[in-house]
């Protein structure tokens, strides 16, 4: 009792005479507290909007290329990006949206994505990064559940047609005047704006949007800067939750520019020019490369539209790329490639990735097959802005093997037990994290956002997680029952609720089981009407059923039809038992299902 007594004053006694410094080594050096730490930044938080951060960028690398568009052909200067964006947020403006404005960008990798986001920033309005692979259900939910006012896509993309999709869900879109539509169901919908060389009924043409505004309304853009305050929101990340319909994480430009800030720095890509293979609505895209890119001059080169490995090897090597991003999926595609092609890809620094687990015989590979000298890796959640842990430089080389980083700067970071109480260092618990980075919240759902994040701003993660002595912390398993599918983030019971609209499905549970070169996929164990042929109800039934309906990357890979499914007495299924089932039908993967976790 008296060592507590003696504990408590001495901690106050520091906290007073040395500040954080003083809890930081307490926190790491005490049993009583030991799975927590601060990660005090060598340098302050900046307090700057996204358009403030875009316009110290033109100032300081003006001449530096900022976007290079391979399949475009496009190239821009950080000086000539921000000309373009101000035209593109004058005319926003010009169309009547205002501050605090919803616009949604529904698009692959083009340029019309980069000026989409900033133009938003830069005027006022938040954006909403939408899966370029949504279809139509999916993308109606985000209209409405962010009170999308404006929304930006391409006419077309391989097998997607945005036009015909945006018509099909909103009727009144052909016959409505260009920026003025008026829809029933989709109330604050006014204008549909599609990067297309022709007139599309009831559309405005991107390129036509930039020409809206003239010199006199751009110049106001930059007067407009110091009245969007930091601390407002800049974006809307959607992200799937248990009830089946994603959640709409809101972010700020505080959480934006920070986050940026300390990605760039820790990964050192100052200058450097990056072949970006992830998707810009995706915070890896968004944040890890954008806002990171911006920080530090650094140029973002995109090689397509949507991911192709032929043509990231082709501009590494017309764009003297020396930066990699890609999901842990992207890098084995990327491997595979450089062994057929064997092409001549120069000096790379570094590959980052994130999104999933990344194995020691991809880091060799990677390493081995596309020459890179070193391999960073990145963790983090779309509440959490986008990154929480990440290597830092000069590491040792296996410390990406075991560990998914270091605590980034200006963060807490503690791991609890189901009481709440903090865990030993080196135990697993969850992890909680606290700082600059945390979401604003989740549009419109109280409920679920105090379920993440507590009034003393905690956000719970549901990893289980392990934090060691020296701040680096590493993945045990995950508490929440999502998947992870080459980088994106599936939630069973959107699939489940799914399957049971088919006419031939009585009830249906989802888990994900291993795979080479995804990390996981999707197997779906069906209960079928009693006069269905359970050997007629396959993957290419569910693929037909969900073609138009639901995202390609969400429909199961496996199809299991079962008599019954094994559960608790109080009717919970028993998903464990289910891995064992997929261990059976399909013996091949037994092996791998140890690191599978349901």
């Amino acid at each position: 009792m008296l060592n507590n007594k003696l504990q408590i004053v001495a901690r106050h006694v520091l906290r007073q005479s040395l500040g954080h410094k003083a809890l930081r080594w307490l926190s790491t050096s005490s049993p009583a507290y030991s799975s927590y730490i601060h990660h005090i930044g060598k340098e302050p938080l900046a307090y700057r909007s996204v358009g403030q951060q875009l316009e110290l960028a033109a100032s300081q690398f003006g001449s530096t290329e900022a976007l290079v568009s391979c399949h475009e052909d496009k190239r821009y200067t950080y000086r000539s990006l921000i000309a373009e964006v101000d035209r593109l947020a004058a005319s926003l403006r010009k169309l009547g949206l205002n501050k605090g404005d919803a616009v949604g960008i529904w698009a692959p990798n083009y340029v019309q994505w980069y000026l989409g986001m900033m133009g938003a920033a830069r005027a006022g309005l938040i954006s909403v990064g939408i899966n370029p692979a949504y279809q139509a259900p999916e993308v109606a939910y985000c209209l409405n559940k962010v009170d999308i006012k404006a929304i930006i896509a391409p006419e077309t993309f391989r097998t997607q047609n945005y036009y015909e999709i945006l018509r099909s869900i909103c009727p009144e879109l052909a016959d409505s005047e260009p920026g003025k539509i008026k829809s029933e169901k989709f109330p604050h919908l006014r204008a549909v704006i599609i990067n297309s060389t022709q007139s599309l009924k009831g559309a405005l043409r991107f390129d036509d949007v930039l020409g809206l505004s003239n010199a006199d309304e751009q110049a106001e853009i930059s007067k407009l800067q110091r009245q969007i305050l930091p601390e407002s929101p800049c974006n809307v990340q959607f992200t799937s939750g248990t009830t089946g319909n994603p959640k709409a994480a809101v972010l700020s430009h505080h959480n934006f520019v920070n986050n940026g800030i300390h990605v760039g720095k820790r990964n050192e890509i100052a200058g450097e020019r990056i072949c970006v293979q992830v998707p810009l609505f995706h915070a890896f895209g968004v944040v890890i490369t954008i806002m990171a890119s911006m920080a530090t001059g650094a140029t973002i080169v995109l090689p397509a539209a949507g991911f192709s490995p032929e043509d990231s090897l082709k501009a590494i090597i017309k764009e003297k790329c020396t930066v990699i991003h890609g999901t842990p999926t992207m890098y084995v595609d990327l491997v595979a490639m450089q062994r057929k092609l064997q092409m001549p890809l120069g000096k790379i620094k570094k590959a980052i990735t994130g999104g999933a687990t990344v194995s020691p015989q991809l880091i060799l590979d990677v390493k081995s097959v596309l020459g890179v000298e070193t391999m960073h890796s990145v963790y983090g959640l779309t509440e959490s802005t986008a990154v929480i842990f990440q290597s830092k430089p000069g590491e040792e080389g296996n410390r990406v093997l075991d560990y998914v980083g270091h605590l980034t700067d200006h963060v807490e970071a503690k791991v609890i037990d189901e009481q709440g109480c903090l865990v030993p260092l080196g135990q697993p618990g969850e992890l909680c994290v606290r700082g600059y980075l945390t979401m604003l919240g989740y549009h419109g759902d109280e409920a679920k956002t105090k379920e993440i994040l507590g009034a003393d701003n905690w956000l719970h993660t549901g990893d289980q997680f392990v934090l060691e002595k020296d701040g680096y912390g590493r993945i045990v398993g995950r508490l929440k029952d999502m998947v992870i599918r080459g980088g994106e983030n599936i939630f069973p019971k959107e699939v489940e609720d799914f399957l049971n609209t088919h006419p031939q499905v009585v009830e249906a549970h989802v888990i994900g089981v291993p795979d080479e070169r995804l990390g996981e996929e999707l197997c779906a164990f069906v209960r079928l009407e009693s006069d269905v042929d359970p050997k007629s109800f396959t993957n290419a039934t569910v693929r037909a059923y969900a073609k138009g309906k639901l995202a390609h990357f969400k429909v199961p890979h496996y199809v299991v039809p079962v008599d019954s499914f094994p559960k608790t007495t109080s009717g919970k299924v028993q998903k464990f038992k289910l891995l064992k089932q997929f261990e059976e039908a399909f013996p091949q993967k037994k092996d791998q299902t140890q690191a599978v976790r349901v």
